[in-house]
């Protein structure tokens, strides 16, 4: 099974269903991709932002997690371990987003 986001600044990734590792995991993105830069240091802005766009770090959040999932399936079951879960984050929410869910296999 492959679970794609289907858009640039959004990811799915597989981690434990824990809210503490969920808020380190954001507080660490924030530290490697600030929201706008670091403050202070000229250069530090996002290039990205000189299209226009102001979400440089969204982008690259997105890059950190992964863009997509590959999920083994056996008898119709998601072959997770016991703490595993599909998770899906989105760091710029001011578009509307699709998530893809396919299964290939053989009946």
């Amino acid at each position: 099974m492959l679970v794609n986001p289907m858009h640039i600044t959004a990811s799915v990734y597989v981690n434990d269903l824990e809210y503490g590792l969920h808020a380190d995991i954001m507080d660490w993105l924030e530290k490697v991709a600030p929201a706008y830069g670091v403050e202070g240091v000229e250069g530090a802005e996002y290039r990205h932002h000189r299209t226009g766009e102001d979400n440089g770090d969204a982008h690259l959040k997105r890059q950190l997690l992964g863009h997509q999932v590959t999920m083994a399936v056996t008898n119709g079951r998601l072959n997770l371990g016991n703490w595993e879960q599909i998770h899906y984050a989105e760091f710029d929410g001011r578009r509307r987003k699709r998530i893809m869910v396919k299964v290939v296999g053989v009946l």
